[in-house]
């Protein structure tokens, strides 16, 4: 990359690392399958190993987040490549082992909650823009998501075809995590400690105020575990339940559900400049809208198990993920200050993520109730999520860029360009909560 093209898209670097770091926290995804055929582990077993990551997500998105506003960005980003590395080799060197694999899942989702938090902000503050001001969050979530999908072919593919079934996809993810994360070193700091002003406790940095914001908690809240719980029902329990109807190739069909779900995901989320607006939960309602719709497909699909309908709820799901997923990430930005956008970036994402353990708790509640049913039951809970959205349509919007509250003589009006504050602000107005 030319030094020019470096100075065009500065952020270009973190979202190559954030890229491969999604590869590998996805590239284990269509291997469920190869494991219950090969390691004859159960279904169970499976699914908590896929959701064993976010015990290292949630940590490290809630610690690095704040703690990248307190000592920069890099310092914080930095280790997420290495960890990731390691994660790969620890899960190729242990595929008939639990334990090892558990622990290769755990680093690998601690790396992963890092780029979330830290290179979801530093992207999205290398990406200013006053005329698109949802430019950074764009283009975070499909880094991730190009990174899950990518990840998750390339695995299966491997798995089934390549010559060493268990550990080719680890290995080639670990020379991919080893270039992108020394493309990292040429990136600029944008918040360094000698800018941060006054220097309060750690403690004190480590809670996020923004987050009992109330537009928050009534539109994102509602929103947030429907972006893995889509993902992983999709690329989780339908390739699970169709395994038998694969045509002996059921790795693959994990493979093609995932990279179809996630593609699905990575549409939407180009179209999600002209669905977002800054003026309405109009983006989220919309998510939730294909969440429903995905969740009446995937009760379809499970209780008539033919390859069209599996693909058609893996593709409405993909959408509700991928428009979810920026949505959300969009209405953070919006909502949080200078001071804690990473911090509240990382419980959005801490949120979202608590979605990967559907999967888990579906295939424990198999022994008495039926994945149609369940399913069915997503549907009712998905629709509760959208009622709720959809009465905070226009609640408790942020007003301009920082959440200055208005003082007494200010007036807040409606126009076509959104909230319009007239009077003045003090410098000091405290944010919405």
């Amino acid at each position: 990359m030319s030094v020019r093209a470096q100075e065009r898209k500065p952020w270009l670097p973190i979202a190559a690392s954030m890229f491969a770091i999604a590869w590998g926290g996805n590239e284990f995804t269509p291997l469920l399958v190869m494991y219950r055929q090969v390691e004859h582990f159960s279904a169970v077993t499976v699914d908590v190993l896929l959701g064993a990551y976010v015990l290292g997500i949630i940590p490290a998105l809630l610690v690095g987040g704040p703690l990248s506003d307190r000592f920069g960005r890099r310092p914080l980003l930095l280790p997420a490549a290495p960890l990731s590395l390691v994660g790969s080799v620890v899960l190729a060197l242990g595929p008939g082992a639990p334990m090892v694999l558990a622990v290769g899942r755990i680093l690998c989702g601690l790396a992963l909650g890092l780029v979330m938090a830290v290179g979801s902000t530093w992207i999205k503050e290398l990406s200013e823009r006053a005329d698109d001001q949802a430019a950074g969050a764009r283009r975070a979530s499909l880094a991730l998501t190009l990174g899950f999908l990518t990840g998750a072919g390339a695995a299966g593919a491997l798995a089934q075809w390549g010559p060493w079934r268990t550990g080719t996809a680890y290995a080639v993810h670990a020379v991919l995590t080893v270039v992108t994360g020394l493309w990292l070193l040429v990136v600029r700091e944008t918040r360094t400690p000698d800018g941060l002003g006054r220097r309060a406790r750690l403690r004190d940095d480590l809670r996020i105020p923004s987050a009992a914001h109330r537009r928050f908690l009534r539109v994102v809240v509602p929103l947030a575990p429907w972006v893995f719980g889509c993902a992983g029902s999709a690329y989780a329990v339908l390739p699970a339940l169709m395994r038998d109807r694969s045509g002996g190739m059921p790795i693959a069909l994990s493979a093609l559900l995932t990279v179809l779900t996630l593609g699905c995901g990575v549409g939407i989320q180009v179209l999600g400049r002209a669905i977002d607006t800054r003026r309405s939960a109009r983006a989220s309602v919309v998510a939730l809208v294909i969440v429903v719709a995905g969740m009446g497909l995937g009760a379809l699909a499970s209780a008539r198990l033919t390859l069209p309908l599996a693909l058609a709820a893996a593709a409405v799901l993909g959408m509700g993920y991928g428009l979810a997923l920026v949505s959300g990430l969009s209405e953070v930005q919006r909502i949080a200050g200078p001071d804690d956008l990473a911090g509240l970036t990382a419980v959005y994402y801490s949120v979202a993520y608590l979605g990967f353990f559907i999967p888990a708790v579906l295939a424990v509640l198999a022994t008495e109730w039926s994945y149609p049913q369940m399913f069915g039951a997503g549907f009712v809970i998905a629709l509760g999520c959208l009622a709720v959205v959809t009465s905070a349509w226009r609640a408790h919007l942020p007003v301009g860029p920082a959440l200055a509250v208005p003082s007494p003589d200010v007036r807040v009006s409606d126009d076509e360009d959104g909230l319009v504050a007239s009077g003045a602000v003090t410098e000091s107005a405290v944010r919405v909560r």
